[in-house]
């Protein structure tokens, strides 16, 4: 059986680093992984799942409040069978709450509180019960009777991949693929919590060779034109897409220019393959490099700043023929970008807001705006 989403390719991590400096707010790993004798292809734009797996501290809190041992055999979400332990680890979601699943809880739980809750209907009321809430706050807080191992097991989702932007080109880095990782970590109701597949490559991957496969993103490619211009925006890990672009536009010999927006908190600690992105400059292959640092002076600069600013250039090379590309944060920072890039077509090209509208509609139509954003 081929390697793929079903069934995926055990790969051994190469590298794992912090690309953040001593005093960062963040921590921002560069993961490198083998792809070798895998058998899977990937393409500029494309994306890697990653399974990962669950705290083995956590996991142990749990069943030390369950009256199993761990060892009981359970039904695997996808098939197969494996220790209950073994299985909370691997297979099964513990960490996101969701209001059907605590309905089920509720159900074999005496807690009135809980029953308050799910008894309420009303969905804002358990959404908010479930935030910065996981299953061990349940088995700890909310005790629950379940008839056997099986039925605990039957209540939990499937652990599901997480899909990262690739951050490398493959006929730069063959028999690799590089990933860009923000690491999630917060604290709510009294414990420390993370991001289950980011604290997994920082915390917890040492040995281990995680379920990987390629997952293709037809909505965001690279033009094949080499000699047409492309605008990329991608502040924090919005940033892992364009290192693959420019390495693969160095290798082909593109004479298109290259311009990237790149933002985050502050440059002394949080400027992102800094390294890579100069020496591509110095070397002409970027020809124009615009940074936001928010923090680095009183009022905050974000990259649809840095855009309004070179609104009159942007114009310019869209009207060139220039693709422009966004990765990132779908809520905030992708659409504060389209509501500028929609200022930019109105103010420097002239149009009225229903006409900048269908302007921007046509470059989508075009492929000549995409977006990769999450």
């Amino acid at each position: 059986m081929p390697y793929g989403k079903k069934n995926p390719f055990p790969s051994p991590i190469l590298r794992s680093y912090d690309l953040n400096t001593s005093g960062s707010e963040k921590e921002t790993y560069h993961v490198e992984l083998s792809l070798e004798g895998s058998g899977l292809e990937y393409v500029v734009g494309d994306a890697l799942g990653v399974f990962p797996r669950n705290p083995e501290e956590q996991v142990d809190e749990i069943l030390s409040g369950l009256p199993f041992s761990g060892n009981e055999e359970v039904p695997l979400p996808n098939g197969g069978e494996a220790s209950l332990r073994e299985a909370l680890i691997t297979a099964y979601d513990i960490r996101s709450l969701t209001p059907k699943f605590l309905k089920a809880w509720q159900e074999r739980s005496g807690s009135p509180h809980l029953r308050s809750v799910v008894e309420s209907e009303d969905r804002k009321v358990m959404n908010d019960f479930c935030w910065g809430r996981e299953v061990i706050d349940l088995v700890t807080d909310y005790p629950a009777d379940f008839a056997n191992e099986e039925d605990f097991v039957s209540v939990l989702k499937r652990l599901q991949p997480r899909l990262y932007s690739i951050s490398s080109s493959p006929n730069a880095h063959p028999g690799e693929v590089h990933l860009t990782i923000v690491i999630v970590r917060y604290h709510s109701h009294g414990r420390q919590r993370g991001g289950v597949c980011s604290t997994f490559f920082s915390d917890r991957a040492d040995g281990i060779q995680p379920g990987v496969f390629v997952h293709h993103n037809k909505a965001f490619q690279l033009v094949e034109d080499n000699d047409a211009p492309i605008i990329m925006v991608g502040p924090g890990t919005g940033i892992a897409p364009f290192r693959a672009f420019l390495e693969e536009r160095k290798l082909r010999g593109a004479k298109g220019n290259n311009w990237l927006f790149f933002g985050n908190p502050y440059r002394k600690t949080d400027f992102l393959y800094e390294e890579q992105f100069t020496s591509l400059q110095k070397e002409g292959l970027l020809s124009r490099f615009d940074l936001a640092f928010s923090r680095d002076q009183a009022e905050k600069i974000y990259v649809q700043h840095r855009m309004e600013e070179k609104g009159q250039e942007i114009w310019s090379w869209l009207e060139d023929g220039a693709t422009l590309y966004v990765c990132g944060d779908a809520t905030r920072m992708a659409r504060d970008v389209d509501a500028t890039l929609h200022g930019i077509v109105e103010k420097h090209g002239g149009r009225s807001e229903e006409e900048a509208k269908d302007f921007v509609k046509a470059l989508k139509k075009e492929k000549r705006y995409q977006r990769d954003v999450y």
